[in-house]
């Protein structure tokens, strides 16, 4: 974005190149042709960090949700444990351990879930943090080189 629009301000200098303008219209005409150009960087960066950053907040929402998911889950093996009990009136092995390996898988389930998701968000975080940052170095570097360029052009 940013050397398109650099390019329509090359073209549009070159085209005016056979006016005379003073050097205070020259001066000002590139200053706003740098305005311009530093709004296409910040646009192009938003943009990127906008694609890089869709899909984070899924993995915030497993990372949150799923233990509690897995709760629940918990919580149903264990009801049925004691639906189990209250139907044969006995608390016995054979009549407690289905509820209880529910609940069990259920935790499990949860934490598969969420352990990686975490990990996976923490990770991803810090990368779109640190392309910003390039990102952001790259557009101030690249800026830095076009006004150089553009003040040298006016000396010639």
């Amino acid at each position: 974005m940013a050397y398109l629009e650099l390019k329509k301000v090359n073209k549009s200098q070159s085209s005016s190149s056979g006016v005379d303008v003073t050097d205070e219209v020259l001066l000002s005409q590139k200053m706003v042709a740098v305005d311009n150009i530093k709004r296409a960087l910040r646009r192009a960066v938003n943009m990127e960090l906008t694609v890089l950053g869709r899909a984070i907040p899924f993995l915030a929402t497993t990372g949150n949700t799923t233990p509690f998911i897995g709760l629940f889950g918990t919580v149903w093996g264990i009801m049925n444990s004691f639906r189990g009990i209250g139907l044969k009136g006995s608390a016995s092995l054979a009549v407690v351990a289905p509820g209880i390996s529910e609940a069990l898988i259920a935790t499990a389930a949860g934490l598969a879930a969420a352990i990686p998701a975490v990990v996976a968000y923490n990770y991803f975080t810090n990368k779109v943090r640190v392309l910003e940052s390039e990102m952001h170095n790259f557009s101030a570097d690249f800026l830095n080189l076009i006004e150089r360029d553009l003040m040298r052009r006016k000396d010639k």
